[in-house]
């Protein structure tokens, strides 16, 4: 079999692949899930079903793909029905693969897979838990899973260690970027005249406002900065953002200089419009963000640790800093303020790191190989 791009994979019959995740929402992993159907619907020899267990389809790209997609809604987070009624659907299917992309659609699929004889591989590991006991419920929905799964598939290394996966079931595939996102994206000029920026630094974090993503660190970096220059203007993008809980983090006296902007389906356009990138968190798997921020070619400062380390190379595809300290990531963003050739030289830098080796055509012809060994190989031998 080969896709159009001339790649080669030995499956010579329809093989039939059914998808789980608990919503497609705004997230690194939905993207990444959207990206792999985009690009799997295009071989002939793969047949592929989409379960989405929320309403929430943010990347709705995948409703044009030509693929059955099943919203099972749960009606709470303890829905038992949910069980029943994938049963069913792997019953009527019957996939040869089931592929999780989320520790809730994996608890619910495990042991169908598991009385149905169906391969599973389990795509949780998306995170590198610092936690690693019963009161994390990720953690917990690990040690549950991982027994009942074939294939442990994780976009870190070091989430992979951090979770202990079975070494003769885990696979590593990294996230890849499609780099045809770029393609006809707003002038910046535009972009800054329509959120209304005439300072001459955009600098900006692309992140949900939540638990495992540091704002706070973010947003006291930036008025320290502003306590001694006004040449400056932060962006903040990402769900909840703009909520009430993020803006009170922000002085009142700064808060001119910041634009919360919430979700946005234009992210590149917005990155393109930032001279610095920041992912200052508290745990990450392989970001997302960090990725779209190097493809676009900008300087990039992030919390060490995790699968973070996996992408930069500090002081050479980006700066790393220690968590939660504001100060250093107020030192690190005025050092790129005041040397343009150390932004210019450290962003081709990062453009080339993820052009050569985080490619989405990396990426599933990963996955694609991972599919034909989990039907042709027993899960007990070596993954790949």
């Amino acid at each position: 079999m080969s896709d159009t791009n001339g790649t080669i994979y030995s499956i010579y019959y329809l093989m039939r692949i059914l998808f789980c995740i608990n919503t497609l929402g705004s997230g690194g992993k939905e993207r990444r899930l959207t990206e792999l159907l985009k690009e799997i619907t295009k071989l002939p020899d793969i047949n592929t079903q989409l379960v989405v267990l929320s309403e929430d389809i943010h990347y709705d790209d995948v409703l044009s793909l030509g693929i059955k997609v099943h919203r099972i809604i749960r009606r709470s987070k303890k829905d038992l029905s949910i069980f029943n009624k994938l049963y069913r659907l792997c019953r009527n299917y019957k996939p040869h693969i089931v592929h999780t992309w989320d520790s809730m659609s994996a608890v619910y699929l495990a042991p169908i897979c598991k009385v149905l004889s169906i391969k599973m591989i389990n795509g949780m590991v998306v995170d590198v838990p610092e936690r690693r006991n019963i009161f994390n419920k990720y953690w917990m929905r690990a040690k549950l899973t991982f027994p009942l799964s074939d294939y442990i598939v994780g976009n870190s290394a070091a989430g992979l260690i951090a979770y202990s996966a079975p070494a003769k079931r885990k696979v590593l595939i990294a996230n890849g970027f499609n780099f045809q996102r770029l393609e006809g994206l707003v002038p910046k000029e535009v972009v800054r005249k329509e959120l209304g920026i005439s300072e001459e630094y955009v600098i900006g974090m692309v992140a949900s406002f939540s638990e495992r993503k540091d704002y706070k660190t973010f947003y006291d970096a930036s008025q320290l900065l502003l306590e001694k220059r006004s040449d400056l203007i932060f962006l903040a993008i990402g769900s909840n953002t703009d909520s009430c809980e993020s803006r009170n983090m922000i002085e009142e006296k700064h808060i001119a200089k910041f634009r919360l902007l919430g979700k946005k389906t234009d992210v590149e356009t917005m990155i393109n419009a930032m001279d610095i990138c920041v992912l200052s968190t508290y745990t990450e798997g392989i970001s997302n963000s960090i990725m779209e921020y190097m493809a676009l070619g900008k300087p990039v400062i992030a919390t060490i640790g995790g699968g973070t380390n996996e992408l930069i190379t500090d002081n050479y595809t980006g700066l790393l800093i220690n968590r939660s300290d504001p100060k250093a990531l107020a030192e690190k963003i005025e050092l790129l303020l005041n040397d343009p050739d150390l932004r210019s030289s450290m962003g081709k830098a990062a453009h080339e790191r993820i052009k050569d080796q985080f490619s989405i055509r990396k990426m599933v012809d990963s996955y694609c190989l991972l599919y034909e060994t989990a039907v042709t190989r027993n899960s007990d031998q070596n993954p790949i």
